[in-house]
């Protein structure tokens, strides 16, 4: 009877190891669908800006004076400018020619991945990392350069959420995040996302011109044959 009991047991043990595995990897299904759909939601900004405006007049309808009620919460959300940043936004969009997709680059997508993971972890926020690392270091670390953009989303919801808070930049006077998306000169982006002990979520974006941080070497350089070459570092 003891060895029937202690058999139960085991696989009780097993059921819910295997149960446990199963959330964990939901989980991870579920961060790495949510860094797919960001990296979607900004390749169509920047490809239809004019299409995207339209979603922030949608948007905007969910506003009462600088609260925001997005169907099913009551609670609503305070906004530091209401309306007037999402109107902004809107003019920008307006205006913006639409520009090429981004790539994935996967030494982006890891470093990016490491901030989130870090800041995640203690409810940290900001581009340095708990031992001064910078958004390029972070790239470095990984094998490749330093010629990166970053840009932060803390909160909860989908990756439209994520990508309509950089573009709106809420409280932020340089409207940089929003500067990041659009820029010409970038070609490729990274997307690290998971839990945040303080906000929920956290979605970090490293952008650059090359896959893998680089710089970008001059058409005219290219056309020559041209490679990028660095002096060794004084001693």
């Amino acid at each position: 009877m003891i060895a029937k009991d202690r058999w139960f047991a085991a696989l009780s043990a097993c059921a819910m190891f295997v149960t446990n595995a199963a959330h964990a990897g939901e989980r991870a299904t579920d961060v790495s669908r949510l860094e797919r759909d960001v990296l979607t939601e900004i390749n169509y900004a920047r490809q239809h800006p004019h299409e995207y405006a339209e979603t922030l007049r949608e948007y905007r309808r969910y506003f009462d004076g600088r609260v925001l009620f997005l169907p099913g919460d009551r609670n609503g959300v305070i906004t530091n400018e209401g309306m007037d940043a999402v109107d902004e936004a809107i003019d920008f969009l307006e205006h913006q020619e639409p520009l090429a997709p981004l790539g994935r680059g996967e030494l982006l997508v890891l470093a990016a991945q490491d901030h989130a993971d870090d800041q995640g972890s203690f409810g940290g926020s900001g581009h340095v990392s708990r031992d001064g690392a910078t958004p390029g270091d972070r790239v470095k670390r990984r094998g490749g350069d330093v010629y990166v953009g970053e840009g932060i989303w803390y909160g909860s919801g989908d990756a439209g959420a994520v990508v309509r808070s950089l573009i709106v930049d809420d409280g932020v006077r340089s409207r940089g995040h929003r500067a990041l998306l659009f820029q010409s000169d970038f070609r490729f982006a990274g997307v690290g996302c998971g839990a945040h002990r303080r906000f929920g979520n956290i979605c970090v974006v490293d952008f650059s011109g090359t896959a893998d941080g680089s710089p970008v070497l001059p058409a005219w350089a290219k056309a020559r044959g041209g490679q990028i070459f660095r002096m060794p570092a004084k001693r």
